[in-house]
């Protein structure tokens, strides 16, 4: 059987845990925070966060070898 191959955008998003969870980065704390409020850059501020349980199957899927 040929390998699968591993969706290169989503292995730069997404990193599996050992328990099997999907990490992810939030997004807004890249560029233009002089123009963003406290509470906008605070709550971007996470980057530990965890993807949603309805992109979790779609996500594993394209990380077949668990980037």
């Amino acid at each position: 059987m040929a390998k699968l191959k591993t969706n290169k955008a989503a292995a730069k998003r997404y990193h599996l845990t050992a328990t099997g969870k999907v990490k992810r980065t939030k997004s807004n704390r890249r560029h233009l925070l002089a123009n963003k409020t406290t509470r906008q850059k605070k709550t971007g501020k996470i980057q530990n966060a965890y993807a949603d349980k309805t992109c979790v199957a779609g996500i594993k899927k394209m990380l077949p070898y668990g980037n």
